[in-house]
């Protein structure tokens, strides 16, 4: 299945986002690192008028989510199988209306926390292809990264985070579980959810 649902990226200018799906899509989702694609399968399940990215480098994880999506038909997802900085830079402006960023690695020793997603250079491209009112979601189990989360999106002006009550730190109710969330959960580590509304435009 993979030739079939890869999403390629061309050498230069913008992803034809409307040549993606062979029906058209009320929106376009991106899921950076889906692991082993529980997440991504179960938004594309729960959408079906939704076209889906995601972004994945491990062929294992990548194999999970095509068994999930044989077996259940989805086909409402594309995938790019290579690092999602490259797909950035070619996604149309202000094309993408959520993006996932779930568990991402955390890079725990200090001399590797430069390699975190989360980072000034990857909020300038995801500001850029995400719509005004499009929501970016982050989870992790790991403190020091969701502090930093909070530091680099928050001092942001082109984002807003919208947390007023405790409950705005959990799980959204239209996610489910991951397995690396259960067993963040099983073994003790707190898990926050962060969510950011990317403002309008002037």
């Amino acid at each position: 299945m993979l030739p079939v649902m890869r999403l390629a990226v061309p050498e230069s200018g913008s992803i034809r986002t409307d040549t993606l799906f062979s029906w058209p899509v009320r929106e376009l989702w991106l899921e950076v690192g889906f692991g082993s694609g529980e997440h991504l399968a179960a938004q594309a399940r729960a959408n079906p008028d939704v076209g889906l990215i995601g972004c994945e480098v491990f062929v294992n994880g990548i194999a999970a989510l095509l068994a999930r999506m044989a077996q259940d038909e989805i086909m409402n997802i594309r995938i790019f199988d290579d690092d999602a900085r490259l797909l950035m830079r070619r996604l149309p402006d202000a094309s993408v209306g959520r993006v996932f960023v779930l568990f991402p690695d955390p890079w725990p020793k200090t001399r590797h926390a430069a390699r975190r997603f989360v980072s000034a250079e990857n909020l300038d491209a995801l500001a850029r292809i995400m719509r005004d009112g499009a929501e970016l979601r982050f989870a992790s189990d790991h403190a020091k990264y969701v502090r930093q989360t909070l530091d680099v999106v928050g001092r942001d002006a082109r984002f807003a985070w919208t947390a007023r009550t405790r409950a705005d730190w959990r799980r959204p109710g239209d996610a489910i579980v991951t397995r690396y969330e259960a067993k963040a959960e099983r073994q003790g580590r707190a898990c926050v959810h962060l969510r950011f509304v990317r403002r309008p435009r002037a």
